[in-house]
Parts: C-alpha cells; structure tokens; sequence
C-alpha cells in the first residue's frame, strides 16, 4: 500500500496559476490526485494544467465575484479535498490605509474562501473524511510593517479554519492550516520590488536557519494533510518558516 496516496481523490485548488498553488496542483498529482485548478488567468492555468502529471480541469475566473463562485460550484463533482491558495499581501503603512484597500485584500484573503466553502457545502460537494487547507502565512502571528490589513486577513482565515474543523468534525471532514514563512513564488518578488533596500533584503535570508522556502515544501506539507495518513489532525495551524521564529527568540 502507497503511503500518502491521492489515487481517486478529486482536488480543487485555488490560486494555481502560480507559486504555491501550481505547486499543490502538481505535487499532488504526483501522487495520483485529479486536481481541479482555478485563478484568474487561463493562459497560467494551462502551463500548470501541463505540468501535472493527472489530467487536470481548469476554470478560470474572480472568486471575489460571488455569481462565478457559484459558477465553479455548479460545474464541481464531490470533492475530497480543497486547497485555498489565492491571495495577495499590497502592503500599507496603517497611516495610509483607505477603504478600498481594507476591501481588496478581505474581498481576496477571507470573503473569497469563506464563501466558496459556504456554496461547496451548501450544494454537497464535499465528501466525508474531506481534508480543507488554507494558506495563511507567520505574519498573522508576527505581523511586519505595512503588512496591518494581510496579517489580519490572515488571522481571519485561521480562525474561519479552526470553526470549519469544529462544525464539520462529525463527518471526519479536517481543516487546516499552513502558515508558511517567505516562499520564493511571485509574491516574494513583489515584496522584495517593494523594499526600499533590496540589499537588506536579501540580508534577511540570514534570520532563516533552512533559508527561504521554495514552493514545493509548502506543497508536500499540504498534500500531506490531503492525505488519510493525517485523518487524526485538524483545526492546526502548521508552521513552515525555516526556523525563523525559533531563531529570533535566541536573538
């Protein structure tokens, strides 16, 4: 028997177009997993569709819209596990914070996921002993300069989560969390154009007794938590940092 398979388990992804969520497309297709990838856009969702090694199901669109995540919802089979990628961080210094941006980032990091999980539910999508794993990060524990409104969009996912795993434990249906630390993926790019000293920032790599994270290791964590080996596990929350915050309590 395969320890950690996926075989004949259906996978919807969020955010695949790209960094850790085309990772979790792809690891866990490795292990035999049907993966159903949405984001934005359809020409990303092909190259991760590509390099999957199971056939793979795209539907692109703006889960911020509430019609289209009926629209994804409609077109589902039953589900066996869920994997909320999607995000963004745009950092703002509080003193600057407006409305909008208030908005864009819970619309993106917590009303999007939250609401998918609503319809999933509501329309029976979800098979029992399911696995859900949400992406957060370390910031909503250990919150950065400018990072006030995605931290906090963080800590809302996580809590969401903790519910989830409380309501949905009568039918073995699991949530968790991933917290991970700095991933190379396309947000860490943006964070390290919007440093003011790129320099510094590549020092920081040095607080990371591992190093920064490739999108990989966040995805084998998930794929794990897929997986019936973690059936005794949920409402977590999974630190992924490097050593991170173990070192920095030293300093």
């Amino acid at each position: 028997m395969d320890k950690f398979s996926l075989k004949n388990h259906v996978v919807l992804i969020t955010g695949a177009s790209s960094g850790i969520g085309r990772s979790c497309a792809i690891e866990a297709s490795k292990l035999g997993a049907t993966c159903i990838i949405t984001g934005r856009s359809e020409a990303e969702l092909i190259k991760t569709k590509e390099l999957c090694e199971t056939p793979a199901q795209i539907f692109a669109g703006d889960l911020t819209n509430h019609d289209v995540i009926k629209q994804l919802v409609a077109t589902l089979p039953n589900l066996d596990g869920v994997v909320h990628c999607a995000g963004i961080t745009n950092p703002w210094p509080i003193k600057f914070l407006k409305p909008e941006h208030i908005k864009e980032m819970f619309d993106i990091n917590f009303h999007a996921p939250v609401l998918l999980t609503t319809q999933l539910f509501q329309k029976n999508k979800i098979n029992s002993s399911a696995s859900f794993i949400f992406i957060s990060s370390i910031s909503a524990q250990h919150p950065y300069f400018g990072g006030a409104t995605y931290a906090s969009s963080k800590a809302a996912i996580e809590a969401f989560s903790k519910s989830l795993a409380i309501e949905m434990a009568p039918k073995k249906i699991r949530s968790n969390v991933v917290r991970p630390g700095l991933v190379k993926t396309r947000m860490f790019d943006e964070a390290k154009g919007a440093s003011v000293d790129s320099e510094n920032f590549d020092q920081y790599e040095k607080f990371y007794p591992l190093g920064f994270g490739e999108p990989e290791d966040v995805a084998n964590a998930v794929c794990f938590l897929l997986s019936k080996e973690s059936k005794w596990i949920t409402g977590i929350d999974l630190k992924m940092d490097g050593g991170l915050v173990l070192n920095s309590k030293k300093n």
